[in-house]
């Protein structure tokens, strides 16, 4: 399904809020803080020339978001930075004075983080940025995870010392159990979805986001004219898109949104012309995009930059993660998840159909921007899907970087 941006609020400004969490300096400020991470280095941005041609267009550009700090997501980037944010705020209240992400590793910091517990509900990603902030600064991690999410996405989460607690049901639900455990035991909430006044962690969340699009604007030989990025809550298409608007102004690419049919809840919303919560039906193979309500902050900015929405099913997903894992001619391999994919799959769906295609004009000249937004997250299950271990199709990567 394919929708255009009808909202009465599309083309307009941010919301000044907004503005000032997705902007140029915001995006600075993140690229700072991530100079004192040990294991920080920009991802590889990859050009795509064989699928480009065909496609038909001039040119594809992914991200790959699989080598974000070692938990092989873009995720990586926005739960622990709201966490250390969190931390260094605390401490800066305890001490009177403001601390600086240089103090990050201090003595005085892990003090005062030590008497911290953060929790989140997660599908899996976002849980292990959290619970790796956690650690970095010593505080406690508590993480919720719904009954979709499989035992090696629990495993990785467990490895950096979090408390793992099990709720039935959906994603949903375990956002909604953590929210009122935190409230319960006085733990700090740090979501990724935002609902009505609890908006500025998940804002936080999101301009972690903004220095992978930071990194990729350096990266890109020429500004993007189309977009393509995958949405769960739609937090990180709305930071891709908030960012890209606020920066490029009226040279801003064309931005489409690409939901999991199964878990459509940002179409939908488009569709309803405000945010809706969607009934849960038959589970997505596109697990991290698995969410059936959109986070209030996301909406309000993809309600005014994204340009169109538009759903894929499970059998593109796994097509775009096959097309990646088995590149043709000078095309490199690149392990795409379940999700990570999602992008490339909207993109190929609005290909394959002439109206799409006219509407979002998409031609010869145009030059696409996708992120492949998770590696194999779940290695057992990317092998079950493409055939091929991850590490495998690693070994035969080939073609250059940009």
């Amino acid at each position: 399904m394919f929708l255009p941006n009808h909202h009465r609020d599309h083309c307009e400004p941010l919301d000044p809020v907004d503005a000032e969490t997705l902007g140029a300096a915001a995006a600075e400020e993140v690229e700072r803080y991530l100079r004192f991470r040990a294991n920080h280095a920009p991802t590889p941005l990859h050009a795509l020339p064989t699928l480009a041609a065909e496609l038909g267009v001039e040119a594809i550009h992914i991200k790959d978001e699989g080598f974000r700090l070692g938990l092989g997501s873009f995720k990586a980037l926005g739960g622990a930075y709201a966490v250390i944010q969190l931390a260094l705020e605390e401490a800066g209240r305890r001490l009177g004075r403001s601390v600086d992400y240089a103090e990050l590793h201090s003595s005085v910091v892990r003090t005062v983080a030590t008497g911290m517990t953060v929790a989140c509900a997660t599908d899996g990603n976002h849980g292990r940025s959290v619970a790796q902030g956690a650690q970095l600064v010593g505080a406690r991690a508590a993480i919720f995870v719904h009954s979709g999410v499989s035992d090696e996405r629990v495993a990785a989460i467990a490895r950096f010392g979090a408390e793992i607690i099990r709720v039935d049901g959906t994603y949903d639900d375990s956002v909604a159990e953590a929210a009122r455990v935190a409230v319960e035991k006085g733990w700090i909430v740090v979501s990724d979805t935002s609902w009505p006044g609890y908006e500025r962690i998940p804002g936080l969340v999101m301009q972690g986001y903004t220095a992978m699009v930071r990194e990729a604007l350096r990266q890109l030989p020429e500004v993007p004219t189309h977009v393509f990025v995958q949405a769960g809550v739609g937090g990180v298409a709305a930071a891709v898109a908030g960012h890209l608007a606020l920066v490029l102004g009226s040279r801003r690419p064309t931005f489409v949104v690409v939901d999991p049919a199964r878990a459509a809840c940002l179409f939908e919303s488009a569709r309803a012309g405000h945010p809706v919560r969607i009934e849960h039906g038959e589970p997505t193979v596109m697990a991290m995009l698995e969410c059936y309500e959109p986070s209030l902050i996301a909406w309000r900015v993809l309600s005014r930059v994204a340009d169109a929405f538009m759903t894929v099913g499970e059998d593109d997903a796994v097509a775009a993660m096959n097309r990646l894992a088995r590149p043709t001619d000078s095309d490199p391999a690149i392990v795409a998840g379940e999700s990570g994919g999602a992008g490339l799959a909207g993109l190929m769906r609005a290909n394959a159909d002439p109206d799409i295609r006219e509407a979002l004009q998409l031609n010869e000249a145009s030059r696409v921007f996708i992120i492949n937004t998770e590696g194999a997250t779940d290695p057992e299950r990317y092998t079950a899907l493409v055939g091929m271990a991850p590490d495998v199709v690693a070994t035969r990567r080939q073609g250059a970087d940009v």
